[in-house]
């Protein structure tokens, strides 16, 4: 069980329901340890945050809905943070909720929010990246998970789908869209992903996925 406080615009049942979701034996990564992890990384940049409690409503519900052979996992997570919240929150800050969320299709910033708002959600993506800029025994574990995650994804078409990937993040002027985490985790990051490519093209099993 999580030790992370319940954010008082979730109702208690609703709040139970995530924690029953994220806690699927299935979720090898995508589950509360992820979670968890996004939150502590919260109250390191909070203070820089123009809207806190929307992004960590977001993070508590980006992943809500998680089926590793569905496409639309953040439009429905999307949904059900704006059927949970639409009592608690007014209108705008609902949909900023949802625009985070939904920002974590490709990982990419939105083009028609403001500049508050686009601050706010450059550090829930990154939150939401910073695995990618672990010490190297944490990112293999992360791999690994992952991997089971999409164990019914065969070989050939893992390699194919995870190198595409991999080289999208790589072909981009930074990972990271905060300065902050920028300093921090891009140069590791840039290094486990290149470890991850080239171990692609090799004879080993596949071991990541983002």
């Amino acid at each position: 069980m999580m030790s992370a406080t319940r954010p008082s615009a979730i109702p208690e049942p609703a709040f139970a329901d995530l924690l029953a979701a994220y806690g699927d034996p299935g979720r090898h990564y995508h589950g509360l340890a992820h979670i968890e992890a996004m939150l502590a990384g919260l109250k390191e940049c909070r203070a820089l945050l123009h809207d806190a409690e929307a992004v960590e409503l977001a993070i508590w519900f980006h992943d809500a809905v998680y089926d590793a052979s569905a496409a639309d996992n953040e439009e429905r997570s999307a949904d059900l943070a704006r059927q949970v919240l639409a009592q608690r929150l007014e209108p705008s800050r609902l949909e900023q909720v949802g625009a985070l969320i939904l920002a974590t299709r490709k990982h990419e910033l939105a083009g028609d929010i403001g500049t508050p708002e686009r601050s706010d959600m450059a550090y829930f993506l990154d939150l939401d990246l910073k695995i990618l800029g672990a010490e190297p025994a944490l990112f293999a574990a992360y791999e690994v998970a992952v991997r089971r995650e999409y164990a019914h994804v065969p070989d050939a078409a893992w390699r194919t789908g995870r190198a595409a990937v991999l080289q999208r993040f790589m072909a981009r002027a930074r990972l990271y869209f905060s300065d902050v985490f920028a300093e921090r985790l891009e140069l590791r990051a840039r290094e486990n992903l290149a470890r991850s490519l080239e171990s692609l093209t090799d004879s080993a099993p596949p071991q990541a996925s983002v």
